[in-house]
């Protein structure tokens, strides 16, 4: 018996954060994607879930987190189902690439620590957990997502997993401001520091600081609307999923802010 469906929008709001007009979009994008081709790996099955309840399966996965046992009822299927679906479709709900670019974007970039149970890709980190370093990237100005980078293990600092995650190549030709853990790389427009002697910064360098900081903050605000998305606080699947989890949560977290 399913619990859950699409065809009553006061289900999708509270597992999905988006809003019932926003999430038909994303289901006819996922369709236009080849959503719809998919069939349950085996010749001649087709799923049991429409199109629309394997997106609301998805999100509700990421959203809430709960394990394949525990969505498998709510939606009426088998939670091995569930893993298939997840597998499908998700790399379908991922960010579009930019094509082009605005002449006078600014991007932001700041690294999250997203736990990481799959050890093949996560390290300790500052927090003690087995983390990854996932960089994103946000236009300063509209605050949406516009690059993801591929997941490092956590004990990378900023400034290498900016470097080696790809996120420094999507972002090329663009300013790009970040904070002072991106020392070291010339790529990115950091706020002044103390000199070594430990003489205070001029006036006009505070001001700046003040300026940059209040504009970095909103990549940190980003960060903390895509981890509403309970997955990325304790990532249970394999880490080779990460990249396309990430850069699928961006993507519901622009619609969510444009919608």
């Amino acid at each position: 018996m399913q619990v859950i469906s699409s065809s009553s929008p006061e289900w999708i709001h509270p597992f999905t954060g988006l809003q019932p007009a926003r999430f038909r979009k994303l289901v006819r994008v996922v369709a236009v994607r080849g959503g719809e081709d998919i069939a349950d790996g085996r010749p001649g099955r087709q799923w049991a879930l429409c199109l629309a309840d394997r997106v609301l399966l998805v999100a509700t996965c990421w959203r809430t987190n709960l394990r394949m046992r525990q969505i498998g009822p709510l939606f009426g299927v088998s939670h091995s189902a569930v893993h298939r679906v997840i597998d499908a479709l998700g790399p379908l709900l991922a960010l579009a690439p930019v094509r082009r670019r605005r002449v006078d974007q600014i991007a932001i970039v700041d690294g999250a620590l997203v736990p990481t149970r799959d050890h093949r890709l996560a390290a300790p980190s500052k927090n003690y957990r087995y983390s990854a370093n996932l960089q994103v990237a946000v236009d300063a100005d509209t605050r949406l997502v516009i690059a993801i980078g591929d997941p490092l293990p956590g004990n990378r600092n900023d400034c290498t997993a900016c470097r080696d995650s790809g996120i420094e190549q999507k972002l090329a030709g663009c300013p790009v401001l970040a904070d002072g853990g991106y020392q070291g790389n010339p790529a990115v427009i950091m706020p002044y520091r103390k000199r070594r002697d430990r003489q205070p910064l001029k006036a006009w360098q505070e001001d700046l600081n003040t300026t940059h900081r209040t504009i970095r903050a909103r990549v940190e605000h980003a960060l903390a609307r895509m981890k509403l998305f309970s997955i990325l606080r304790d990532y249970r699947r394999a880490a080779s999923t990460l990249g396309d989890t990430a850069s699928a949560i961006a993507n519901l977290h622009n619609i969510i802010l444009t919608g």
